[in-house]
């Protein structure tokens, strides 16, 4: 068995580490974040004559970075488009910023995220046409901002989708009955927005809904009676609407 020379090591273990740094595209796309938001006066800032793996709140798996949680920490600016380029990103965090501008349509091309968290920033704008790409998606939460438009009809493709969280925003227009194919819904809160019209039966469908959050909107018509299905249904607020007629108890076996 030959012996490895001390050269020979240092150029394998270079080799290594060069071999674990990110792609030249992720890491621009890193750096137009961070330039784009600010980074300089971020609370926890970055050095970017380091390598990405030491940069605050990046996570690195496979050569590729997978989860970026920045909350809480000052972002100002505006999301670039390039945040697409993150294929391998699973879990995004920039919640508790000051984010402005619209969600960027090129997101949906990361698509193994499975967490997206922008609530309270000031993101304008409606959410992206194309957001059911994002097939393995299981959260979407975005409250306290400022978007508006109706739903895209493509939402409701998100059959992976667990919490669907957008109150307290300016969302408008009507709840497709397509909602039902939401079955792996645990949460539904969208409260104190401007969505209208009536309740869609197939709500009913929602086995796994736990909560139901519409208080606060412009709902109108009869209550649907397949609400009293929800049998895993804990939280139910549905005051100040225009809904008509009352919900019989719901029994649990």
């Amino acid at each position: 068995m030959k012996k490895i020379t001390p050269l020979l090591f240092l150029f394998l273990t270079i080799s290594s580490i060069t071999f674990a740094q990110i792609s030249d595209i992720e890491k621009n796309a890193l750096l137009d974040l961070y330039n784009s938001t600010n980074g300089k006066n971020w609370n926890n800032t970055w050095n970017v004559s380091e390598s990405a793996e030491n940069w605050q709140g990046i996570t690195i798996s496979n050569n590729a970075v997978t989860e970026i949680n920045l909350s809480m920490n000052n972002l100002e600016g505006v999301l670039p488009a390039s945040i697409g380029d993150l294929k391998s990103l699973t879990h995004l965090n920039l919640g508790f910023n000051n984010i402005k501008g619209e969600i960027p349509v090129e997101i949906c091309d990361s698509k193994n995220l499975e967490s997206i968290q922008l609530f309270m920033n000031q993101i304008t704008g409606e959410l992206p046409s194309n957001i059911g790409n994002l097939a393995n998606l299981k959260e979407l939460v975005l409250f306290n901002n400022f978007l508006n438009g109706a739903l895209p009809n493509s939402i409701y493709d998100l059959e992976n989708l667990e919490i669907l969280h957008i109150s307290s925003n300016k969302i408008s227009g009507t709840l497709s009955e397509n909602i039902g194919n939401l079955t792996n819904i645990k949460v539904i809160s969208f409260f104190d927005n401007f969505i209208t019209g009536e309740l869609p039966h197939q709500i009913g469908m929602l086995s796994k809904l736990q909560e139901l959050s519409l208080s606060n909107n412009l709902f109108a018509g009869k209550l649907p009676i397949e609400l009293n299905k929800l049998a895993n249904l804990k939280t139910l607020l549905l005051n100040n609407n225009n809904f008509i007629g009352l919900l019989n108890p719901i029994i649990k076996n």
